[in-house]
């Protein structure tokens, strides 16, 4: 006997082997004539024969109402009229009692009319009912783990859809969050999506499929989604939305709510999910599903946007604008800002970066506040922001002036001090193509470097008749005062104190790095920040490093014979200009032999991406210093993407971690475990390492828990002429190296409070 399918699924795999069973009940059923097999709702699913009739199905549905109303019943006799045969019914349950199915057999009468009793037809083909109902059980369990694998399945292709990290060649991470909410309303079924971020002024939302998006329910409820998440870690679920004093009328949808967080823990903004109110409920699988998803957005935010200022950065701008060149409908960008924030560098040195983090903070702020509608802004670099704005120049113009006079009013307190901040503004007007933002930018920072060289805060608009006097009064201008500066003599070394610190200090001698400061005609000091850029573009690296190396020497020399007993060690830069310079080397090694003076009292630094553009000369000077005894430094490590592969190459005693690791450990997680691997990795093949830019005590306690072998910034001293410095030399070489075991240590340190 075939038994054949009945209007059953493809894919429901639970009725495809019960021929075998059919078999079996008419081997210990002989007088068995028909066989059919229902689902639990009543569905026909297999039958030995081709025809059925409606009494059949209505004693079918009647029988499974008594089998839920009493699930101990086996089953039982049905007879649907005198003439036809009667009916056996068996229920088939799963081990925790549901209903899977009914398996319903009609026998021929026995001679005497009657049909034989439901309690013998039972015990005949109790076996054979049994090993059906486990072998529904089990393709059961299979069909529900099959479809939960293929839903997980789904959900991770929705996970990994998206990037962690990167976009493609053209799209934005703002492309990828608004791709990311598209997806997560098709796959989860929902009516609307929606990210928010106010402080990075993002407010998406895409709809389901075959809708639109309702941006009046976003307005409505998007408060209240913000202020629900901030309390929470986790997702929350809304299922049952009640309106109303007395909470009786229930709003038609459901609401699925997630905290999208910072790297640092705190909630930044919300991602919710809409459902209407007649589709299925969120459930716990959904909200694991939208914390992942989160986590994601999370990711591309922190990818576009500044961790100071909150604003975009460089290559973010660049791919924004690159999409909006993409979309006809776009507005247009017709002028660049190039705003600069005026002696930043007084704040940083005088009262620590981290008060100089604050001013950029707050003009990041102020500009995300005042920007106009459609306008784009990125912080480019450390005290330097770009405006792309929709308005004429004219009109940029008058903006930037505003924000200007806004600017002014902001500041901070720092001992009793009001610290006051100005920001200088060029502008620019932008235009088509390919080379229209770099155009616009480089024209822009053009007329902001003639306001500040005018007096600082101020705007100044470029002009194409301008170009050659800008360029002329900036980068030749000083490059002349710089010729003429190092021919008269016109700088002076300070030195800044890098100390030991940690419990195993004892081992490592104080260390000090010299600084090379500017005497402008004045008699102003003018700062590195000054000048470096025009003695870098026009190759005066050479003569200042050879100026810095004969100075040095010349001021140490007297003390020879303090520094052969002392534990003094003394860091000079130098470039890669002189590394590139074939003399330069002879004349650094010269120069150390003939002074009289130990070259272990000399450390010569380079920083890692001079000596990964020319890692031939730099491994070939640096095995040289080596050899007389000389330390070297490998400066600003961690910074290039190959800073580990080099190291088997470059032989260097000290890496400096990069200051920007250093200063964001207490709020950068990342950031505190790269200063952590590069310490822990140093120390394991001999090399120190150099925590810069530790301003603070709490950032000295954080980089000596770390593992660092020394720290340098503000915490332990500021810069100082080195004159002065040589006037108390004794007691530098005599010091007791500092240890920080934790903030209070750190606090009562009189070592602390040396240099400033």
């Amino acid at each position: 006997m075939a038994i054949t399918p009945a209007n059953a699924p493809a894919e429901n795999t639970a009725w495809t082997a019960l021929e075998p069973y059919a078999q079996l009940l008419h081997s210990l059923m002989p007088r068995a004539e028909s066989i059919w097999v229902f689902d639990s709702a009543s569905q026909l699913r297999w039958t030995s024969e081709s025809m059925t009739g409606p009494d059949l199905y209505t004693a079918i549905e009647a029988g499974q109402k008594r089998a839920l109303n009493d699930p101990s019943l086996p089953g039982d006799l049905v007879q649907l009229d005198r003439e036809s045969s009667p009916l056996y019914l068996w229920w088939l349950r799963t081990d925790a009692g549901a209903l899977i199915a009914t398996v319903a057999v009609s026998i021929r009468r026995t001679s005497d009319g009657e049909p034989p009793l439901f309690s013998l037809i039972n015990s005949l083909a109790r076996p054979a009912i049994e090993c059906l109902r486990r072998e529904l059980c089990s393709q059961s369990s299979l069909l529900g783990l099959t479809q939960i694998i293929a839903a997980r399945d789904k959900d991770m292709d929705l996970v990994l859809s998206v990037s962690d990290s990167s976009t493609s060649e053209t799209g934005t991470h703002a492309d990828e969050l608004k791709l990311t909410l598209q997806r997560a309303a098709d796959h989860m079924h929902c009516m609307l999506t929606a990210l928010i971020v106010p402080e990075k002024s993002i407010a998406l939302m895409r709809a389901g499929a075959d809708r639109t998006p309702d941006g009046s329910l976003l307005a409505r409820t998007h408060r209240q989604l913000l202020q629900m998440t901030q309390s929470r870690r986790d997702a929350l679920i809304i299922n049952k939305v009640m309106s109303g004093p007395d909470n009786s009328t229930q709003l038609p949808y459901r609401i699925l709510c997630c905290p999208v967080k910072h790297p640092s823990g705190r909630t930044m903004g919300a991602l919710a999910l809409f459902r209407d109110s007649a589709a299925p409920e969120f459930e716990a699988r959904d909200a694991r599903l939208a914390e992942l998803l989160a986590r994601k957005a999370s990711a591309h935010i922190e990818a576009s946007y500044d961790a100071l200022s909150g604003l975009l950065t460089r290559p973010a701008l660049e791919q924004r604008l690159l999409a909006l060149g993409s979309e006809p409908a776009a507005p247009r960008m017709q002028s660049a800002l190039y705003i600069d924030v005026d002696q930043l560098h007084a704040i940083n040195e005088n009262f620590g970066m981290h008060e100089g983090d604050n001013m950029l903070a707050q003009i990041g702020e102020l500009i995300r506040r005042r920007l106009p509608s459609g306008g784009l802004a990125a912080r480019i670099s450390g005290d330097r922001f770009a405006l792309l704005l929709t308005q004429r120049r004219e009109q940029a113009a008058e903006f930037a002036e505003s924000l200007r006079q806004s600017a002014a009013q902001l500041g901070s307190t720092h001992a009793n001090t009001r610290l006051h901040v100005s920001i200088s503004i060029g502008v620019a007007a932008l235009d088509k193509g390919s080379e229209g933002l770099a155009h616009a930018l480089a024209a822009a920072e053009s007329a902001c470097k003639a306001a500040k060289d005018r007096g600082r805060n101020r705007v100044d608009v470029y002009e194409d008749a301008d170009v050659s006097i800008i360029r002329r009064f900036t980068d030749i201008t000083t490059a002349g005062e710089l010729r003429e500066a190092i021919a008269s003599n016109r700088f002076r070394l300070d030195a800044q104190i890098i100390q030991p610190v940690g419990s195993d200090s004892q081992k490592h001698p104080t260390h000090f790095e010299l600084l090379l400061r500017m005497i402008g005609l004045d008699g102003e000091t003018v700062g590195p920040d000054r000048f470096l850029s025009a003695a870098q573009r026009y190759q005066l690296m050479p003569s200042i490093d050879r100026w810095v190396l004969t100075q040095a020497i010349s001021m140490l020399r007297p003390h020879a014979a303090q520094l052969a007993h002392r534990a003094v060690v003394f860091s000079l830069n130098f470039s890669g200009q002189s590394l590139n310079d074939d003399e330069f080397p002879d004349f650094l090694l010269g120069a150390i032999e003939t002074s009289g003076i130990e070259p272990s009292a000399f450390c010569f630094e380079l920083t890692e991406s001079d000596a990964v553009q020319n890692i031939a000369k730099a491994e070939m000077l640096m095995r040289r210093l080596r050899r007389i005894g000389c330390g070297v430094a490998l400066d600003d490590f961690g910074t290039g993407l190959s800073s580990l592969a080099y190291l088997r190459s470059l032989p260097a005693t000290i890496l400096k971690i990069d200051g920007s690791f250093v200063r964001d450990i207490l709020k950068d997680p990342r950031s505190e475990s790269m200063v952590q691997a590069i310490a822990q990795l140093a120390r394991n093949i001999g090399i120190a390492t150099v925590a810069e830019y530790a301003e603070t005590p709490e950032l000295l306690a954080r980089v000596t828990a770390l593992g660092v072998d020394f720290a340098q910034g503000f915490a332990i001293g500021k810069p100082a002429p080195l004159a002065d410095l040589l006037a108390e030399l004794p007691l530098y070489a005599s010091m007791t190296p500092l240890v920080v075991d934790s903030l209070a240590d750190t606090a009562r340190n009189p070592l602390i409070a040396v240099g400033q």
